[in-house]
């Protein structure tokens, strides 16, 4: 069975919009980081919004990892976008948890949820998230989009936990089922 990982950038406080994170100069460690994840990864499962930033600029990527992403299958839940132009793609159709039940039961690697920040709290509500990958930067914003809603509780077990010489510190989460 394939697992659904969430993976976000995301301040010590917990907010995951991208354009809000402290300044930190991309390394060598970070980009390993996500070279793993891409080897891990069979899939993508993109909100709309995420689809749309992301099918704007990755398909004029043309380094090896933009290669191996764009080639990636991408799974979008959304109920108003009717063509998806960056592919491989595929809409979801009915319930999204049903449908995320169905993409876990496939072959063909684990699931990464790329930003897509309502969907990531949807699946974590579900119980369908088996881990949580996070590149925690080096400081508070104060506000944005939180990656866990305030007021839900959502305990975890850390996996494990890496600094990088440049502040960032990587993080690996296993949701604990029934212990909210």
């Amino acid at each position: 069975m394939r697992k659904l990982i969430v993976t976000e950038f995301i301040s010590v406080d917990g907010i995951a919009e991208v354009e809000k994170l402290p300044g930190v100069t991309w390394n060598d460690e970070m980009q390993r980081f996500k070279e793993d994840e891409l080897a891990d990864s069979g899939a993508m499962l993109l909100g709309r919004t995420t689809y749309e930033i992301f099918a704007g600029s990755w398909p004029e990527e043309t380094r090896d990892f933009a290669e191996r992403f764009n080639a990636l299958p991408k799974y979008v839940a959304s109920t108003s976008l009717k063509v998806l132009d960056w592919k491989p793609a595929e809409l979801l159709t009915g319930a999204l948890p049903e449908a995320v039940r169905a993409l876990k039961q496939g072959s063909g690697g684990n699931i990464y949820v790329h930003g897509s920040l309502s969907i990531a709290q949807q699946l974590l509500r579900d119980g369908l998230v088996d881990r949580i990958r996070l590149l925690s930067y080096p400081g508070a914003v104060g506000q944005g989009k939180p990656l866990f809603p305030p007021g839900e509780q959502v305990p975890l077990e850390l996996i494990s936990a890496t600094p990088f010489s440049n502040g960032v510190v990587a993080l690996e989460y296993a949701p604990v089922m029934g212990k909210a």
